[in-house]
């Protein structure tokens, strides 16, 4: 049976929604932007699925998970709802691609060929092409996924020449940090990268940057779609 919220799920989470779009809309209109531009993910991981039908209930479509199992556990429960668009964010360890591509519309988090070359091999030949996105390590950390920038056209091209895979853009997360200039540039970099992409290949439309902690500063530089999850769900279980 397919799990129903609460009511108090229901008001929490549909007041956090409000606030949230409510920010994307002054952001925007700080920056002259049409706030119908910029697309809210909701970063549902590690939350139930109660959660997110409270979400679905005011609007919400599109919900962010980074953990593949139990991200799969939740897109199959709530299958019934048909227009849910879901997107993989984290990190694709090879061992589970197979279900990445199996169970996601959209994968923000390609940063190898290896990868893309499993997805499109594994992409179910009655779903549509895989939306991708390239995620790139804007701030060059070690530690962190992503392509280096100077990868990303190679990767781009060896993308767009896989069938079952449909290049959208790129992703970021920049380096945590409370410098407000400092997070404008990472963002006007990873803007530059969507801009050259965008150059080469038409199809190309989305610019994934800006969490909970830096939206307006995503927003200034171009995103077209900003990842927020705690200012909606609270913090991570």
């Amino acid at each position: 049976m397919t799990p129903q919220p609460t009511d108090n799920y229901m008001v929490t989470i549909a007041e956090r929604l409000t606030s949230a779009y409510a920010r994307i809309a002054q952001a925007a209109k700080n920056n002259h932007r049409d706030e119908q531009s910029i697309n809210l993910l909701a970063v549902s991981k590690t939350k139930p699925a109660d959660d997110i039908i409270a979400a679905y209930k005011h609007g919400q479509r599109q919900f962010g998970e980074s953990y593949v199992q139990e991200a799969v556990t939740k897109v199959t429960a709530l299958a019934d709802y048909k227009d849910i668009i879901w997107h993989f964010i984290g990190p694709i360890q090879s061992n589970k691609s197979a279900q990445v591509a199996s169970h996601f519309d959209w994968v923000q988090s390609v940063d190898r060929t290896k990868i893309a070359k499993r997805l499109n091999e594994q992409r179910p030949a009655d779903k549509a092409p895989l939306n991708v996105l390239i995620q790139v390590n804007i701030s060059l950390e070690e530690a962190k996924s992503g392509c280096h920038p100077d990868e990303l056209m190679a990767l781009a091209e060896f993308i767009s020449q896989c069938p079952n895979l449909c290049l959208r853009g790129v992703m970021a997360i920049p380096a945590k940090t409370d410098d407000a200039q400092l997070q404008l540039q990472y963002f006007e970099q990873l803007s530059a990268c969507f801009d050259k992409l965008k150059a080469q290949y038409p199809q190309v439309d989305t610019l994934s940057m800006g969490m909970s902690n830096d939206v307006e500063a995503a927003i200034a530089a171009g995103s077209t779609m900003v990842r927020i999850g705690t200012d909606i769900f609270g913090q991570r279980n």
